[in-house]
């Protein structure tokens, strides 16, 4: 890839990675930091990464980059250690803002390959190549972080 290649694949994906690592951090800076971390090593390797292949191999990146610090600041959230939707909700709330929250609670490769799949539109051989799973495994937690995040939004429902 050469360096016109790598300042076209910044544009192109910066955002796309930043909204990706935001999601699951709920935090800016630091998914500045990743968006960062994640072009660095790209730059680093850039000889070596086809810029075909640079959307895949930058998502990788940034999968890896997020899996790191999860396990560095041990975050993690479970849908299925909840007993509900927290108190925050009100009489009147926001659809969108409910599935934020039921995003947040899902296990971490669940919401990677939801995000994945449905925000950013890749398909399953994509996701497993990005995410070191077979296809098999990817439609596994996608079926599962989409029943959790039904199961939760019904009962924000129940609630409501």
């Amino acid at each position: 890839m050469t360096a016109r290649e790598y300042n076209t694949a910044v544009d192109q994906y910066s955002d796309n990675i930043y909204r990706f690592a935001l999601k699951h951090l709920k935090n800016e800076m630091t998914a500045k930091d990743i968006v960062q971390e994640t072009f660095t090593k790209v730059w680093i390797k850039h000889e070596e990464v086809a810029f075909e292949k640079v959307k895949s191999y930058l998502f990788t990146t940034a999968y890896h980059a997020l899996v790191d610090w999860i396990k560095k600041d041990g975050r993690n959230g479970d849908i299925e250690k909840t007993n509900g939707p927290s108190e925050e909700f009100s009489i009147s709330f926001d659809l969108q803002e409910v599935l934020h929250d039921a995003l947040d609670r899902l296990p971490e490769i669940q919401r990677t390959v939801v995000l994945l799949r449905d925000y950013e539109g890749y398909n399953y051989n994509e996701i497993a190549e990005i995410t070191g799973l077979n296809e098999s495994q990817v439609k596994v937690y996608i079926f599962r972080a989409r029943q959790a995040l039904k199961d939760y939004i019904k009962r924000v429902d129940l609630v409501v």
